[in-house]
């Protein structure tokens, strides 16, 4: 199985290997690039069989079938090419634009094919940064996994919401100096 959530962002479909080998299923979430989290809908593509048996386990344990409301956005969001195109493009866009903002501030920003972008400074820890901003309304994901506790997660928002992070992130690493 290859989960391709990320794969409208820059990252290359597997979806032509599929009929060279019929034990692949691949798997998309509209939850990221067609802006679709909360109606929970994604799609498999792969050989028919194992379509079948994916349908059939669904089945036997999922007692919240996908309703009208969230087919009828997932339809809507499919038929709109040209909204989800300029929707990724201002998010490819936004996100190569934070990366650099980032590495001006002096963060590692670690390469991203997604709509986010994981970074850390070198002089203040993961957990410091994500407190010193919520102090300032700006929301950022950190975890606390010793390997990528220093890292924050940042989710590329608009121009505007990317210009406030990188304000208040001049403003916490200004008073730490």
């Amino acid at each position: 199985m290859v989960d391709e959530a990320y794969v409208d962002f820059g990252a290359e479909t597997a979806v032509s290997l599929i009929r060279d080998y019929p034990n692949l299923l691949i798997v998309q979430t509209m939850s990221k690039s067609r802006a679709l989290a909360g109606l929970r809908i994604g799609y498999a593509i792969g050989d028919a069989g194992l379509i079948e048996a994916l349908t059939r386990v669904k089945d036997s344990f999922n007692s919240y079938p996908l309703g009208r409301p969230a087919q009828a956005g997932a339809i809507a969001s499919l038929e709109d090419e040209a909204y989800f195109a300029q929707s990724r493009a201002a998010i490819i866009r936004n996100r190569d634009r934070l990366s650099g903002a980032l590495r001006q501030l002096g963060f590692e920003v670690l390469p991203s094919s997604a709509n986010f972008v994981f970074a850390r400074h070198h002089r203040l820890p993961g957990q410091a940064l994500a407190k010193a901003l919520r102090e300032r309304a700006v929301l950022v994901r950190h975890f606390s996994a010793p390997r990528i506790a220093d890292y924050l997660r940042i989710t590329i928002g608009s121009e505007t919401e990317l210009d406030r992070l990188t304000g208040a992130l001049s403003e916490i690493l200004f008073e730490e100096a």
